[in-house]
């Protein structure tokens, strides 16, 4: 399985374009910057599946070679997203797959739902493309193009804002892929309220685990900006927290991804948080 790490932030990327706090200024200064989350995956090189689609899918996909049209034609070798989250951080992106010969898109039952009614996805896309749109579950592992196996494994119960209010207990998925001739396994969970015992035990299989580190601290965002929620608020585990959790599993190799802008540990400068880059690559 190859993996290509194209974002890295929370929503609003970092720096984010209306916040002065300390990380966003020192970005700013130092000229770097993360773009916001998503990866790309293939088990064969020839078959490739997004893994959320952000707002910033676009250059995302220009910085990365391997998902290049082949000379002289109008395709992709990218076949298909896998949904996390209905965020807008996760989904705005599709609208920039409106140009796709077909595509297949996977989310849990509430996601696909936001897309047909208060996020009207679907039926903006449904006049340039042919968009196959496919429920995914724990208990029944879909089989992708080029080899891998994935099921989604439910871990948060907390709608977007613009869903406030809708009843579901997987709004949020980690996703854990199998590719079954390396036996590689990657687990992805940008969005993790908790660490429960069914993500546990997926992180038990996996040799990489990409996991959510939004926040370093439970109060960070009022510490940052003098206003705002708490990280279990906003249905997201503090690294503080998830790192004791981590101790659990060794032999397990974490990297945090969908860091929010005012997290120290989005500086690439400072090398005691194990974050994920733009542009990384891996091989399971």
């Amino acid at each position: 399985m190859k993996v290509r790490v194209l974002g890295t932030a929370a929503g609003g990327g970092v720096p984010q374009w209306n916040c002065g706090c300390g990380v966003c200024t020192r970005a700013r200064s130092g000229g770097w910057s993360r773009t916001q989350d998503g990866l790309a995956v293939t088990a064969d090189g020839r078959a490739w599946y997004l893994l959320n689609a952000s707002p910033d899918l676009r250059p995302q996909i220009l910085a990365a070679p391997e998902l290049a049209p082949p000379p002289g034609s109008r395709d992709s070798p990218i076949r298909g997203v896998l949904l996390s989250t209905a965020e807008l951080d996760h989904t705005l992106g599709l609208l920039a797959l409106r140009e796709a010969g077909s595509l297949t898109v996977y989310g849990s039952a509430p996601v696909l739902a936001a897309l047909d009614g208060p996020f009207p996805v679907r039926r903006l896309v449904a006049p340039y493309t042919d968009v196959t749109w496919t429920a995914i579950g724990a208990d029944r592992p879909i089989d992708l193009d080029g080899g891998l196996r994935v099921r989604a494994v439910p871990v948060g119960a907390k709608p977007p804002r613009y869903c406030a209010g809708v009843p579901g207990r997987d709004w949020a998925v980690a996703y854990h892929l199998t590719d079954p001739r390396t036996g590689g396994v990657l687990v992805y969970a940008p969005c993790l309220p908790g660490w429960s015992g069914a993500f546990a035990s997926i992180v038990d299989s996996a040799d990489v685990v990409l996991v959510d580190g939004t926040f370093l601290g439970e109060d960070e965002m009022a510490r940052a900006t003098g206003a705002g929620p708490t990280a279990s608020t906003m249905g997201h585990l503090a690294i503080a927290s998830s790192r004791v959790e981590m101790a659990r599993h060794p032999g397990r190799r974490f990297l945090y991804t969908h860091v929010n802008n005012t997290n120290p540990a989005a500086d690439p400068a400072r090398t005691d948080v194990p974050v994920a880059y733009d542009g990384q690559c891996l091989t399971l």
